[in-house]
């Protein structure tokens, strides 16, 4: 077990002002893989105030500096690579493999990206008779959730740094062993002091008093709609600005022009789509819409596709599916999908009951329902585990009607036979980012919602222009 007792302010590893320590689970065997410290409003205090120091002397460095310190801490990561994408299939559940891809190559990714755009990017430019210039807000507040902890950190912390701001991050505690390995590899890299701080601790003490801190300057908030409304309405007294990264019950459009081997690659697609990291992804496709006289094919390629999604312990390389991040997640999912039941959804593949053979762990099999209607509950929550609803449409305008008939719009999903049809409904989809015909993820295109999933863009041009004011000077 690692005993994490100290947190990060100002260059140097400090005590905390907490006396209690919080628990780092290990979501496949149940067992304390390491304590943090709790963290306190008094630490909040006093990071806050180091990164207001280092502000005006980060700030006025040339921009061609700051990108040679986000490429040293690429470096870092790089070196780290292993120890890290371990931490967090232990700490998130998600299969090792995966894990150095995603959660450590999108990260590494982002710094390396955001370190790119410094040698391109004009933070002035002439309007008319004006100059307008774009300028670092001042100290950024970064709380960070767990599902993809180090990359929702490199998503803020990249390009704050990068815009001239100075950082205080909260990562989740459920998942924190990542963000002290970062803190340890930004100390390596030469960071000034009071540029980048780490506290530790509980959302509603230490995120509210980040949030609500008058000399925080900006929030960038990534999590659950419920407390990404919280962290904006405690900022809003100070009138501030908050970016938020917030929930999603993300539709896929499978359109009836697709013949049998398009309609078969696009349901087995959507499958993978909606269960990657154990279905606990703000993106995830996890509504299913395809043509009701085609259900009944849709669900043999579904229960299919499941059936390829072996769940097991993230370190067995044979493991598609790794366990959920905790107790209280795994069951609610599995309420979730006793719901589902309860309401009348077909219950194509999975269940309420535990893998077989997983006796320990957080684990949930993944689970298909059919049948389910835009009213039912499963259609409607956030589940966050890896549960997909297949619903049937009877025309391409309901499909949109009942696609776009959710609080959210973070991401959707659309294919059909030919590229411009999908595009055409894509356009039509309220949603941040929508895939086409299977289009791959880009780390370098905004990412962001629409409605309840989120105010800013994340990712890079549009993620560095959130971290900055704009002022006009007229001439």
């Amino acid at each position: 077990m690692i005993t994490y007792d100290k947190i990060y302010i100002n260059g140097a590893w400090v005590p905390s002002e907490g006396k209690g320590v919080l628990e780092v689970t290990n979501s496949a065997t149940e067992e304390i893989i390491a304590t943090i410290p709790d963290g306190t409003t008094g630490d909040v205090d006093k990071a806050v105030a180091a990164a207001k120091a280092a502000f005006e002397g980060w700030s006025a460095l040339p921009s061609e500096k700051r990108a040679e310190y986000l490429m040293k801490i690429h470096a870092g990561l790089e070196a780290r690579t292993q120890e890290i994408a371990e931490a967090v299939a232990r700490e998130v559940g998600m299969p090792v493999g995966m894990a150095t891809m995603i959660q450590v190559g999108l990260p590494k990714g982002n710094f390396a990206i955001t370190a790119g755009l410094l040698g391109t990017y004009k933070f002035e430019e002439e309007i008319g008779n004006s100059i307008v210039v774009r300028e670092p807000f001042g100290v950024v507040g970064c709380i960070s959730p767990w599902n993809y902890p180090l990359h929702q950190i490199a998503l803020k912390v990249a390009p704050a740094l990068a815009a001239g701001n100075t950082v205080v991050v909260k990562p989740s505690e459920v998942a924190p062993i990542n963000a002290f390995i970062l803190a340890e590899i930004v100390h390596d890299a030469g960071l000034p002091p009071g540029v980048f701080n780490l506290v530790t601790g509980v959302g509603p003490v230490v995120g509210e008093a980040i949030a609500a801190h008058p000399d925080v300057d900006m929030v960038s908030f990534t999590g659950s709609t419920r407390a990404g409304k919280r962290v904006a309405e405690v900022a809003s007294q100070n009138v501030k600005k908050v970016s938020l990264e917030l929930g999603g019950k993300s539709p896929n459009v499978i359109l009836d022009d697709l013949d049998d081997e398009g309609f078969t690659k696009a349901v087995a697609a959507g499958v993978g789509k909606c269960f990657l990291n154990s279905g606990q992804t703000c993106t995830a496709l996890t509504r299913m819409l395809v043509p009701r006289a085609r259900l009944a094919q849709a669900e043999q390629i579904a229960a299919a596709a499941a059936s390829k999604f072996t769940v097991g312990d993230p370190f067995d390389p044979a493991s598609r599916l790794g366990p959920l991040v905790s107790a209280v997640q795994r069951d609610r999912v599995r309420g979730f999908i006793q719901t589902g039941i309860d309401e009348g959804a077909t219950l194509v593949t999975g269940g309420t009951a535990s893998p077989e053979g997983l006796t320990a762990g957080f684990y949930v099999q993944p689970t298909i329902f059919s049948n389910v209607t835009p009213d039912m509950t499963i259609a409607r929550e956030e589940i966050f585990g890896p549960v997909l609803s297949i619903i049937p449409y009877d025309s391409e305008e309901e499909a949109i009607r009942i696609a776009n008939d959710t609080i959210y719009g973070l991401a959707a999903g659309v294919w059909s036979a030919t590229p411009e049809h999908a595009k055409q409904v894509a356009r039509r989809l309220k949603a941040g980012q929508v895939e086409v015909n299977g289009g791959s993820f880009n780390p370098a295109a905004p990412f962001g919602g629409y409605k309840q999933s989120g105010l800013g863009r994340e990712a890079g041009k549009f993620g560095l222009e959130e971290f900055c004011e704009v002022k006009s000077m007229q001439l």
